[in-house]
């Protein structure tokens, strides 16, 4: 339901990286749908951009990932919040929605609690305590009011902490399958009418590029020997899209690459023509599920934070399918198992045989459903109203009209 007021409702909206950027985006539609008279600014991409958002900053400037990797951009980040939490203080919106990163997002959080508590605040994209340590859930008491959870087993580890959390669904569940006019233009275009056709995605960060991309590269060099028609489709994300682009120029063969400018209808029929993928591990082993795409998930990162992942971590899978379905059906390398030999001997029985994908297949269905695929009311309108509902609460001076 809209709020009845005779002013716009003003949201600010904070993303920290490519994949936020999409998520933001979408629930910026969801809540313009469930409330029209709406006015968005804050921090985010070009998706966000498309979906009205009046930007601060770009969020590639917050797209750092990594204990030490974050180390040598702390200054800027540093200037950003600052930045960021004046903003949010001197506008005092009616709602300040953060997002992903919450190393960024929480301290902007923290701040605007100080110095504006009558701003409610809902964090969009629960932090990952489960993968660490529970008793940093209670991190997030008293400073936002809502977490909305992406994935089913979250909320617990929030309301031991005494923190509200509800798990509203991931939105990549909405996304449309395309028909196969779509499916056979794509494949025409990369040349893979009649060639096997995989998806090279090296990551949405300048680090994961760095590290993971002569990784794929030597990869996809060994799978070619097995399979020598082989055609890649390599997906752009807008923070490091000229730096693959300089990084692609030596790959054989020369791939078809997906800009991140591409509309989502393009983006998904290209996702959905591949019949395999080699990803780094992120939202987009989620994108690959929707498209039906069997996958080989891969993850490296500096000794430092390898290190430290390993003191820390309470889980021991990187990728959201295998988090969600609870078993590793997708095959993952991580760190020093990152072996370029190892993932082509996989992608190559991949590519061979559908019969090695159709357990993925059947995985993805059922991690799907349980991330909301289902439903009557779609994630991303379950976020939205609840966005409104913690609006509603807030002592302040509008009511739900009725």
């Amino acid at each position: 339901m809209p709020l009845d007021r005779a002013d716009p409702l003003r949201v600010a909206i904070i993303s920290g990286e490519a994949s936020g950027d999409r998520l933001g985006a979408t629930l910026m539609r969801a809540l313009a749908a469930e409330h029209p008279d709406i006015v968005f600014e804050g921090v985010g991409g070009r998706c966000m951009r498309r979906a009205g958002l009046w930007p601060w900053f770009d969020v590639a400037e917050l797209s750092v990932m990594g204990f030490a990797e974050v180390i040598p951009h702390l200054p800027r980040l540093v200037g950003r919040l600052h930045e960021a939490a004046a903003r949010v203080e001197a506008t005092a919106p009616d709602v300040l929605v953060t997002g992903d990163s919450p190393g960024f997002n929480l301290h902007l959080a923290r701040r605007v609690r100080r110095a504006s508590p009558r701003i409610p605040i809902v964090h969009y994209v629960a932090p990952s305590v489960w993968a660490w340590a529970s008793w940093r859930a209670g991190r997030l008491a008293g400073i936002v009011d809502r977490v909305l959870a992406l994935l089913p087993f979250e909320p617990m580890h929030f309301a031991a902490a005494g923190v509200p959390c509800e798990f509203v669904g991931h939105p990549v569940v909405e996304t449309p399958r395309p028909g196969p006019a779509e499916i056979a233009a794509l494949r025409a275009e990369a040349g893979a009418s009649s060639a096997p056709l995989l998806v090279m995605a090296p990551g949405s960060r300048s680090g994961e590029v760095r590290r993971m991309f002569p990784i794929m590269r030597e990869t996809v060099r060994l799978l070619r020997r097995r399979v020598p028609n082989l055609r890649l489709l390599v997906p752009l994300a807008a923070p490091v899209e000229g730096e693959v682009r300089a990084a692609a120029e030596y790959l054989d063969p020369e791939p078809l690459f997906l800009p991140a400018s591409s509309e989502d209808a393009r983006r998904q029929a290209a996702f959905a023509a591949a019949d395999a993928a080699l990803v780094t591990s992120g939202s987009i082993v989620l994108e690959m599920a929707c498209a039906g795409t069997p996958m080989v998930s891969a993850y490296q990162t500096s000794a430092l934070t390898a290190a430290l992942i390993r003191a820390l971590a309470r889980v021991d899978s990187a990728n959201l399918v295998n988090l969600v379905a609870g078993e590793h059906i997708v095959p993952e390398f991580l760190q020093e198992n990152c072996v370029p030999g190892a993932m082509a001997f996989v992608l190559e029985r991949l590519l061979a045989d559908r019969a090695h994908g159709r357990r993925q297949r059947q995985a993805f269905r059922r991690v799907l459903a349980e991330l909301g695929g289902e439903w009557e009311v779609p994630p991303s309108r379950r976020a939205a109203r609840a966005v409104l509902e913690t609006v509603r609460c807030a002592p302040q001076r509008f009511s739900i009209s009725t």
